[in-house]
């Protein structure tokens, strides 16, 4: 075991000065003699002593030498003593490190642990540092929130002065929250409270929960939590007087204690639009406002208020614009008046916009979706729909847009930060009902190639009755405008068991699309495919064994998007629409005209729950020539829940066989809510209503038995989707309510996926 300088501890209590005085005073230093040393030289520690030969013996400069030594924390022990004429320093070496080691630690890697410690191999070992890095190794644990955690160092001596350290680690349990409580709330409850922060009580049965051990940086958030709750309530005045976490005596748990002052609830006053700016009448933006007379005062309604104004002022050409809120706070009447100060902003200009984050991705993918580009006028409404731009792309995990003051007062600087995810998918589709059993696709896709930001794409459907491979690419920016252009290649086999044939199509399109305004985009689509129908059943329908042979279609397609979501992968708001139209009739054998119409509208009722509002309708006008079953519109699985695919519609009332239809409509109605697992887990219950229809067919002359009805079918039910680890997890539970006898329905679908 190393042996420690014993009069270490009373150095810095005098014991070093009354050493230094016990030499005695008088006479000159004639010689300086060093002793002791092993991998230090002699003249480095005669080069910390204050004293040289020649030298008087003074008992002041001598503690200054003896104290100088021990400050290098080279050494264990430094004496000093006279030998006549001679001073004679004898010192005793701390030990190098040969090696560290870790034992015990099964939560945290040993990588972890040495990058936090300050100890390296080959570095003199002194026990001040040992003691820092033991705090070091606590606090790791307890920001993981092990509180019990000990760790005790132990020294292996070894020859020629070296050491090995190792770090014994106890673990101890997780130190989780026992419970929550909440003093001075009156208007809500504990269990109300405790919804509103991140932070959660411990319970044996939530596995999967992150939030109940204890982290300080935790509940300084769930502070910040509790007053935007309480502020959106109405509680101006609020304020959290304090947060104790108390351990208990096991030191398995914490009791967290907030202190809360509500204060008096307080309504929306008297709210006006005032502003200096010329040619700008605030009637016109009045209608923005969000904040309304009479109602619950609540600051995020305010903020979104000055957000709205700001882009409303900033559509109407003001590109600078500082809106303010004016509060006027009557607490006898217990309401708060907001007046809307509209000025005209400081003129600033965009020096240039900084991208950082972007590891993979090019810059200039990111740089092309502004809609600022430097030297531009500054405009905030524009950096807003920039960075949903960006957002859109479906490349960044998080997008965050700022600004920094420019080299001069009137320039600015848009600093760009993104944090980017998994671009490839490799998905996996599953459903299953009683009568085809399990089905199945797979996936692959990368949206960002190379991180130039095109999308190639390759889709493999594997089942028991189709097998098809879909090759496509997609140029966001062909020819570096803003133009999408691509292609697509596909070769599909179908056992059709829902309408007894067998079906080829191969074929490919090419394909173009561009924005006609920022919210609403245009798509034009060329497609020839070559379809050969074969091994029709002998019992199948008489309309089917007359589609039997090949056929070639070449068709031009048109699309318009107007999409005003707030978010193209998640919506909560806004709304979607869209309206087709596909020629078929340019060569080939195929004459129709086909149209189509969607639309989805989508409300946020809390903020955590959404109501969407869904149709589609579409019509087949034929030109003298016959459709064909894949021509024609099917309803089904994820059209209509609670139906197999292609059960909805004219069906051969003999053979059992789908045979599609020419019109068709399809809705539905959709709330989204979170189920009280943690937000992070990300896992949302809904419930549902389909309803839908699919009538009119080519007959091609027969005679056949069908069943054929435009009346509506319904279907409700619940559903659940979680976002896991291993991609998304759907599952949906549908129940038909109002069926055709000829319908096929199924019970239960669900899919799954997972990205790479």
């Amino acid at each position: 075991m190393l042996v420690f300088a014993v009069a270490l501890a009373c150095l810095f209590s005098g014991g070093a000065e009354l050493r230094a005085q016990a030499l005695l005073s008088g006479g000159t230093i004639e010689a300086i003699s060093i002793e002791g040393t092993q991998r230090i030289e002699p003249e480095s520690v005669r080069s910390y002593m204050r004293v040289n030969p020649g030298d008087p013996f003074d008992p002041v400069r001598l503690d200054q030498s003896l104290k100088s030594i021990f400050s290098t924390g080279l050494f264990a022990d430094v004496t000093l003593r006279r030998d006549g004429d001679v001073l004679i320093v004898t010192v005793v070496e701390n030990p190098i490190i040969n090696r560290i080691a870790f034992e015990g630690n099964e939560r945290i890697q040993n990588e972890d642990l040495e990058n936090e410690i300050t100890l390296r191999p080959r570095v003199v070992f002194t026990r001040t540092k040992v003691q820092n890095d033991v705090q070091r190794i606590l606090e790791i644990y307890r920001r993981n929130g092990r509180f019990a955690v000990t760790v005790d160092p132990k020294v292996i001596q070894l020859e020629q002065n070296r050491v090995d350290l190792v770090f014994e680690i106890n673990e101890g349990p997780r130190t989780t929250i026992q419970s929550i409580n909440f003093v001075g709330n009156r208007a809500f409850s504990d269990g109300d409270l405790r919804d509103e922060i991140s932070s959660t009580e411990y319970s044996w049965w939530n596995i999967l929960a992150t939030g109940d051990t204890y982290d300080p940086d935790r509940l300084t958030f769930d502070r910040e939590l509790l007053r935007r709750f309480y502020l959106s309530e109405g509680y101006a005045d609020f304020r959290v007087v304090s947060v104790v976490a108390e351990l208990t005596p096991s030191k398995e748990n914490f009791i967290v204690t907030f202190t809360l002052e509500e204060g008096e609830r307080y309504k929306f006053g008297v709210i006006d639009v005032q502003t200096s700016l010329k040619n700008l009448d605030v009637e016109t933006i009045r209608s923005d406002l969000t904040t309304v007379e009479g109602d619950w005062y609540d600051a995020e309604e305010v903020e979104e208020s000055i957000d709205t104004l700001t882009q409303a002022v900033g559509d109407f050409g003001f590109a600078f614009v500082d809106v303010r809120p004016r509060p006027d706070r009557d607490r006898e009447a217990l309401t708060i008046g907001l007046t809307y100060d509209i000025q005209e902003g400081p003129k600033v200009y965009v020096e240039r916009i900084d991208i950082e984050g972007n590891v993979r991705t090019l810059d200039r993918v990111i740089r092309r979706e502004f809609r600022l580009v430097e030297g531009d006028a500054f405009n905030s409404s524009k950096m807003r729909r920039s960075r949903r731009r960006i957002q859109n792309l479906g490349f960044f995990q998080n997008v965050t847009v700022d600004t920094e003051p420019g080299t001069l007062p009137d320039r600015t600087i848009i600093k760009v930060n993104v944090e980017e995810q998994s671009t490839g998918d490799l998905s996996f589709g599953a459903g299953f009902s009683t009568d085809a059993g399990p089905i199945g696709s797979v996936g692959i896709r990368e949206r960002n190639l190379l991180g130039r930001g095109q999308d190639l794409r390759l889709n493999f459907t594997l089942a028991g009755a189709a097998t098809e491979i879909d090759l496509s690419f997609t140029e966001p920016y062909f020819l570096n405008r803003d133009f999408a252009a691509g292609f697509d290649v596909f070769r599909v086999t179908t056992d059709d068991s829902e309408s007894s044939f067998e079906e080829e199509r191969i074929g490919g399109s090419l394909r173009g699309g561009f924005n006609l305004t920022e919210h609403l985009r245009q798509v034009a689509r060329y497609t020839f495919e070559y379809t050969d129908v074969s091994n029709v059943d002998n019992d199948a329908s008489e309309i089917i064994q007359a589609e039997e042979g090949t056929r070639i279609k070449s068709a031009v397609s048109t699309e318009f998007t107007l999409d005003k979501t707030d978010s193209r992968f998640d919506p909560k708001e806004g709304y979607l629409l869209s309206f087709s139209n596909e020629v078929a009739g340019l060569g080939g054998d195929a004459r129709f005209l086909k149209t189509r119409v969607r639309g989805a509208y989508f409300y946020p009722l809390t903020d955590n729950w959404t109501l969407s509002v869904r149709g589609a309708g579409g019509n087949i006008q034929t030109f003298g020539e016959d459709t064909q079953v894949s021509d024609r519109f099917r309803l089904g699985s994820q059209n209509i829940r609670g139906f197999k695919f292609a059960g909805v519609g004219p069906r051969d009332l003999d053979t059992d066989d789908a045979l599609g239809g020419l019109r068709f409509y399809s809705g539905t109605v959709e709330t989204s809510f979170p189920l009280g697992l943690p937000e992070d887990l990300d896992i949302r219950g809904r419930l549902f209503v389909d309803v839908g229809a699919v009538w009119d067919f080519d007959d091609q002359g027969v005679n056949a038995r069908t069943g054929d009805s435009s009346d509506p079918r319904v279907a409700v039910g619940p559903g659940v989707s979680w976002n896991s680890p291993f991609g998304p997890i759907v599952v949906d539970v549908g129940i038909a309510l109002v069926e055709e006898n000829f319908d096929e329905s199924e019970l239960l679908s669900f899919s799954f996926g997972t990205t790479f």
